[in-house]
């Protein structure tokens, strides 16, 4: 099982908040028209599909934040492999509260559950060639911190949080800078300006300019949308530079039936935007039981 990181609750509150408010409004009426205040439940999260799970915490602050009376007694932990009809979690206390709760928490959870499951499938495909999978920013606005939580959940590393934690200098950047030399060269001038050190990562397409951005000693180097023999080429021209060289990432619309090729050319990372903007959701259900 991958080592999972912790996740911050009280900062992601507001998320919760948020979804709770946009699903329940001014009362859920079905369950208040229909249930009484005094019943009790008890509910169970059952798979309905094979995957990883990532989310279980985030679930049960839903249901807390719709009423700390119900109980949500995790069985497996985030990273966790799951089968069609194991349980996930037992939650039980009052019967309206978890009706209230049920697809806010459900909707967190098998968002965070397929993401981390499709980066497990690739994870699996790479497997024995030493080269790890990575996400994007490509995540759905306002939960990216749940976004990427859950890649790690499934055994995937995180690229940069954001625009402000490393600098990534793409194609663009490098046009409007005038070229990559260029652009390493004013970005280490304000870095050191601010008195900050983050890493430099530079986007190439060729050849070309891979041994520019060795030149500048970017510390990553991302080959977009290059083919496997040319990756291959590009992996031994920095894997001879030894101790120091650049990490090698390779990117650009690399598939699960793609990437163990793409990984055994020798790249050190492979980053993967569809495992958090095409994702799909792990079925899960929330079942009443007696």
């Amino acid at each position: 099982m991958p080592d999972v990181p912790s996740l911050d609750l009280q900062k992601i509150q507001p998320l919760i908040e948020t979804a709770l408010e946009e699903d329940v409004g001014d009362g859920d009426i079905t369950t208040l028209w229909t249930v009484s205040e005094t019943a009790a439940a008890r509910a169970e999260l059952i798979a309905k599909a094979p995957g990883v799970v990532a989310g279980l915490g985030v679930a049960a602050a839903v249901f807390d934040a719709v009423d700390s009376a119900i109980v949500f007694d995790a069985r497996i932990s985030d990273g966790s492999r799951v089968a069609p009809g194991e349980a996930l979690a037992e939650i039980s206390g009052p019967a309206r509260g978890i009706l209230t709760g049920e697809r806010t928490a459900l909707n967190f959870l098998q968002r965070m559950s397929g993401i981390a499951t499709m980066t497990a499938q690739y994870v699996d495909a790479a497997h024995g060639t030493g080269t790890r999978i990575l996400d994007t920013r490509k995540t759905a606005p306002g939960l990216r911190s749940l976004d990427k939580y859950a890649v790690a959940a499934g055994g995937g590393q995180n690229h940069r949080m954001g625009l402000y934690d490393m600098v990534l200098l793409k194609e663009n950047h490098i046009e409007a800078a005038d070229g990559i030399g260029p652009a390493v060269l004013t970005a280490r001038s304000a870095m050191a300006r601010a008195g900050r050190s983050v890493k430099i990562e530079v986007e190439v397409k060729t050849l070309r300019e891979l041994e520019d951005a060795i030149a500048v000693r970017a510390d990553w180097v991302m080959l977009d949308n290059m083919d496997a023999e040319t990756m291959r080429i590009a992996s031994e021209r920095v894997r001879a530079l030894g101790p120091g060289r650049p990490l090698l990432e390779a990117s650009g619309n690399v598939t699960l039936e793609t990437v163990r090729d793409v990984a055994e050319t020798g790249v050190d990372l492979v980053s993967i935007g569809a495992l958090t903007h095409s994702v799909k959701a792990l079925d899960l259900s929330l079942l009443f039981r007696a």
